[in-house]
């Protein structure tokens, strides 16, 4: 698979899709997709990995990112893949995959404290600081899992163009692309196979 540095274009002018600005693991499960010179990986690697939580505002950029912890952070992308296609499509998922997002939940669990601000009291989770690398998987995982057993989950779809691995949030259900360059591309096709099968 083929690195990317993060200011070359593909990942500059990479579309977002729609769920993305609100799910962190969903925008996770995209850092792999399909461009026309083939596939991207914006976490090849430690230093890439730890780019993309830094863009991101997940982990601080003086903390360090080792290849275990980014090796746990692909794999918790893959076991996020897995469970939003078992979702998607009403299947049970592979007992890995969810043992990989209930490890990453339980490698930094938030501490629960009660606040009291100006308007009353309310309950705030501190994050584990002691373990960054460990909190941002965690806190991944607590949004995947709200993303899979909340309202959302039910617009929950992977593009439908062929060769987009892109998973998003659908804003109504005739939607099927994750944006509307896919869904051009689609149209392209189609138009193109309609004028090939036309002509003598």
């Amino acid at each position: 698979m083929r690195a990317v540095d993060h200011e070359s274009p593909v990942s500059l002018h990479r579309l977002p899709v729609p769920g993305e600005d609100r799910y962190a693991s969903l925008d996770l499960v995209n850092t792999r997709f399909t461009v026309s010179h083939g596939q991207v990986d914006l976490l090849d690697g430690t230093e890439a990995a730890h780019l993309w939580l830094v863009r991101r505002g997940l982990l601080p950029d003086r903390v360090v990112l080792n290849g275990r912890q980014s090796g746990r952070l692909r794999a918790l992308r893959e076991a996020l893949r897995t469970l939003f296609a078992a979702r998607a499509g009403g299947t049970r998922p592979p007992a890995d995959a969810l043992d990989t997002l209930n490890t990453a939940l339980a490698a930094a669990p938030a501490t629960p404290r009660l606040a009291w601000g100006a308007d009353g009291p309310r309950r705030d989770d501190l994050p584990d600081s002691g373990n960054p690398a460990a909190a941002v998987l965690s806190q991944l995982a607590e949004d995947a899992t709200d993303l899979l057993t909340g309202t959302d989950a039910a617009q929950l779809t992977e593009c439908a163009a062929q060769g987009c691995t892109r998973w998003f949030l659908r804003s109504h259900g005739a939607r099927r692309w994750c944006t509307t360059q896919c869904g051009n591309r689609v149209r392209a096709a189609r138009a193109y196979a309609a004028r090939k099968a036309g002509s003598p």
